[in-house]
């Protein structure tokens, strides 16, 4: 892989390096935040997800038809062939990682990454499935320069969540998302001293700032309806 720093994104985590990599004979991008030691992250993620500490973060695009059953596998190699150690967080899009979303709100930064070819409602009739799906296309990777508590965390996932189905009314689409969004929120690891945050609902301190910075990274990436 090849990498460049991308523009800052405000306070929080490091600004993301853009990575590049030759597969299947395409150019593929990905984003890689290198968050290093003192990060709490929660994830749905592929590889990674969960509550714990976190060291890094790569958001990697994928070629549309993504077909490999093993995209943990996939995702580890590539984290090893950027030279990354350690537990980290890392999650694929077949969406367009160049038409990246960010913003900031008061310490709180957002990037989101949004294709929206596959979209509905949550709530549906139709059967679920057991299996791995294809690479998630709304993903959102988030920052909190505050500590967080476990239930914190969570609640952190629900405003962001809330946040980008906001950003998908507004934008015009009818949908509240993709069958396999997925979002990472990193917040700092308490250290002693430091405040712990037990609340981020979209009126508490930090969770107002996440949303903003979130539905505005969200708006910002979603392709205008129709293209």
């Amino acid at each position: 892989m090849t990498s460049v720093v991308a523009p800052p994104t405000a306070a929080g985590l490091p600004a993301p390096r853009w990575l590049t990599r030759t597969e299947d004979g395409l150019r593929l991008p990905a984003l890689l935040w290198h968050a290093g030691p003192g990060w709490q992250m929660i994830s749905n993620a592929v590889l990674g997800g969960g509550i714990g500490e976190r060291g890094w973060i790569l958001n990697a695009q994928v070629a549309h038809g993504y077909r490999r059953t093993d995209p943990e596998r996939h995702l580890a190699d590539l984290a090893d062939a950027a030279g990354l150690h350690g537990p980290g967080v890392g999650l694929m899009t077949a969406a367009d990682i160049a038409a990246h979303g960010s913003a900031g709100d008061g310490g709180a930064t957002a990037v989101a990454t949004a294709g929206v070819r596959v979209r509905g409602w949550a709530a549906s009739p139709d059967a679920g499935t057991t299996g791995p799906n294809a690479p998630g296309t709304i993903n959102v990777v988030a920052a909190l320069p505050a500590a967080l508590s476990d239930a914190a965390l969570v609640n952190a996932v629900v405003t962001a969540t809330e946040a980008k189905v906001q950003a998908l009314l507004e934008a015009g689409y009818d949908c509240s998302g993709t069958p396999t969004d997925a979002v990472c929120v990193a917040a700092r690891t308490p250290g002693a001293g430091d405040e712990l945050h037990t609340f981020a609902g979209p009126r508490s301190l930090w969770g107002a700032r996440l949303a903003r910075a979130v539905h505005r990274a969200v708006s910002e990436a979603l392709p205008t309806p129709g293209e």
